[in-house]
């Protein structure tokens, strides 16, 4: 066991990374075929194939996920993971000719580095070319590379996020396992310790700063102080002239794949990944937001065709997200002027 998605026989994983531009791709390979679903949670995803996870539409058959980065210009990379699976004869049954079905997430890493480059489907081709059934790569590789964290208070306070993966064994032979790619608005949180672990810097301590209690505070010292304009009691305008100077910065997404060597129904797969999703909430504070593409899929090999109970497996799951997403940033690098977890200590969450 590598605590890696690939802990799941029968995936395979690729990356393509560039770290000069800060961008990059993960791949996600079932070449022979698994039964996926899909949970949306963020309010800002960029994605594809999302309908056709659908448990009454048709196909139940996915044959790859791709992570990358690039925003929306990323999701073209998707046609290099149809490109090399069709040359290989894999994908769904048509009488013309095999069809991969490929679904996709993006991060948005543009501007990252000061770069607008993103990954292509060429890229992607790579990333299908180094996918192995041992890799177990994580921190800043892949669609991990130009991704950061804790922007709630700005994009200039932030920290590196990265790619994480986890996995967990379970009696019988199950095997649950995921790959996280954490780009948050929120800061990161050591669901065990209730620690911060990563997110906004104070820019004279250098230590971390708990966004989700200062933006609260923010509110309730600037928003809420209102004056009334007219005689109309239900008109008030903003005391603090600072007020509406300061936004978030927009474009963030946690995404990522769940997988079990379970038979699983498009049923069971959907909600396994509603389930997983909990992980995201439990390790990133906030989580879902406006300002989130939090998306994440599930893939079930059907390799092990043996009762389980799916809300014990969804449980395992959420924890198993929880770990990926913490360890995606526990192991990512210093960038860019960008710093990362390895340089700042945790501070205690209050009770």
């Amino acid at each position: 066991m590598n605590s890696a998605l690939t802990d799941v026989q029968g995936i395979l994983v690729g990356h393509w990374s560039d770290s000069v531009h800060g961008t990059g791709c993960t791949v996600v390979l079932t070449p022979e075929g698994s039964c996926g679903g899909v949970d949306v949670r963020g309010s800002a995803p960029g994605t594809r194939e999302i309908a056709l996870l659908d448990p009454v539409n048709r196909v139940d058959r996915v044959h790859g996920v791709l992570l990358s980065g690039g925003s929306a210009y990323g999701l073209g990379a998707a046609h290099g993971v149809v490109k090399w699976l069709s040359g290989r004869g894999y994908g769904w049954y048509t009488p013309a000719a095999p069809v991969p079905i490929v679904t996709a997430a993006i991060v948005y890493d543009l501007g990252f580095g000061g770069s607008t480059v993103y990954p292509t489907q060429e890229d992607a081709f790579v990333a299908c070319q180094a996918a192995t059934e041992e890799e177990a790569s994580r921190g800043s590789v892949g669609a991990g590379v130009g991704c950061t964290v804790g922007k709630l208070l700005g994009a200039e306070q932030c920290m590196r996020g990265g790619l994480g993966q986890a996995s967990a064994s379970l009696p019988g032979g199950v095997v649950v396992s995921a790959l996280m790619v954490v780009n948050a608005i929120g800061d990161i949180v050591d669901p065990l310790r209730a620690e911060l672990v990563a997110g906004a810097l104070d820019p004279v301590s250098g230590g971390l700063v708990d966004s989700l209690s200062a933006t609260a505070a923010r509110f309730d010292s600037y928003l809420f102080r209102r004056q009334r304009t007219d005689s109309n009691p239900a008109s008030f305008t903003t005391v603090d002239p600072e007020v509406g100077k300061r936004s978030p910065f927009q474009e963030n997404t946690t995404i990522g794949v769940i997988a079990t060597n379970l038979s699983l129904s498009k049923m069971e797969a959907t909600k396994l990944a509603q389930m997983a999703q909990t992980g995201v909430s439990r390790s990133t504070r906030p989580a879902h937001t406006l300002y989130d593409g939090d998306c994440l899929f599930a893939l079930a090999t059907c390799a092990l065709d043996v009762q389980f109970e799916l809300s014990l497996l969804g449980a395992v799951a959420a924890e198993v997200v929880a770990a990926a997403v913490l360890d995606g940033i526990l192991n990512a690098t210093p960038a860019h002027g960008v710093p990362a977890a390895s340089e700042v200590t945790p501070r205690r969450l209050s009770q």
